[in-house]
């Protein structure tokens, strides 16, 4: 994830509770992207450092443990970016180009130069950082297939000029379909800090209720005896995700007979959030009440990341006849 501050609900539905579930499964690494935030917010980077602490709290908070994961930080493990050099000496630019992300972002952030390499060449950088951990599986939405499709084809193209009578460096890493519900955010778009929508995992219990009270419903539903489709409501949305079957019953029947109003059915949607949201937030106090063993698990982590990481850079050297270490021969042939 960007080292973009403090999560929200968005977050945790598309991404963040399916890692917590993955850690028992798989031999996961997790890191704060922050030179990706770089990709888009390179003009003011007085916050990255607080905003990737912020994100380990919240990461924390959820419920990844330092003991069945590997969270660290994305520049604290510079193999990341000798690689994603080295990549991008062979991704045409075509390939970039052709990204559905890349025009789609230059088109909708405006405000922002987006004319930069750095912001075209982001997709080898996240190649990078897969392939160096030879990942087999990337856990992703349906939006994201697309990046991981590249890193296939880079992988790919890596191993046909460098893996000559020898294995392949790199395994080409298959998508990993995350289950992610629709989550809408206040306004009924979705939840997104750049439309200042969200509700952060963060947000106390009376401003999540403030938050709720003023979300918007079915737009058919004028008055208070008008019947409703909670199929059609943003709130009703939040319901199918984070409340209970009775619950779910409950607003089905109440909004559809017009048997309930928009300020109960809401402030049903703010229990349900508040009985998540509370337990994370006692988590998450014990590391914001010492935020340096925080700082630790990410150090002790990209220790680990570099440790993994430098292997993977020994092999990609030693194909490409770039080893750092000498051997026997290399001189003489070099004199003839």
């Amino acid at each position: 994830m960007r080292s973009t501050g403090k999560l929200h609900l968005g977050n945790f539905v598309g991404a963040l509770d399916n890692w917590v579930r993955m850690q028992n499964e798989y031999d996961c690494f997790f890191f704060v992207a922050d030179w990706h935030a770089l990709t888009t917010d390179y003009a003011d980077t007085s916050r990255i450092k607080v905003n990737s602490l912020e994100v380990l709290l919240d990461w924390l908070a959820a419920g990844l443990d330092p003991d069945h994961c590997t969270m660290f930080i994305q520049s604290h493990v510079p193999q990341h970016a000798e690689l994603h050099l080295l990549l991008s000496m062979i991704t045409p630019l075509g390939w970039l180009e052709r990204v559905p992300t890349y025009k789609e972002q230059r088109d909708n952030i405006q405000e922002k130069d987006l004319g930069t390499y750095g912001f075209l060449g982001y997709p080898v950088l996240q190649a990078a950082d897969i392939l160096i951990y030879k990942g087999d599986f990337v856990p992703v939405g349906e939006d994201q297939v697309p990046h991981v499709e590249l890193t296939r084809e880079i992988a790919r193209r890596f191993n046909m000029f460098y893996s000559r009578k020898r294995s392949y460096v790199f395994p080409e890493p298959q998508p990993l379909l995350t289950p992610a519900a629709k989550l809408p955010g206040t306004d009924g778009r979705k939840m997104s800090k750049s439309y200042g929508n969200t509700i952060l995992l963060t947000d106390p219990e009376p401003v999540v209720r403030q938050k709720l009270k003023t979300m918007v419903t079915d737009p058919a539903r004028v008055r208070r005896s008008d019947p409703g489709n909670p199929d059609v409501c943003p709130v009703g949305d939040l319901h199918k995700v984070f409340s209970d079957r009775a619950t779910l019953a409950n607003v089905d029947e109440g909004c559809r007979t017009a048997g309930i109003g928009c300020i109960e059915c809401k402030g049903w949607a703010a229990d349900a959030l508040v009985s998540i949201l509370n337990p994370m937030q006692q988590r998450r106090k014990k590391y914001e009440d010492n935020p340096r063993l925080a700082w630790d698990i990410l150090e002790a982590g990209s220790a680990r990341a570099r440790k993994v990481a430098s292997a993977t850079m020994d092999e990609v050297r030693d194909a490409m006849g770039m080893s750092l270490e000498y051997q026997a021969g290399e001189s003489g042939r070099a004199a003839n």
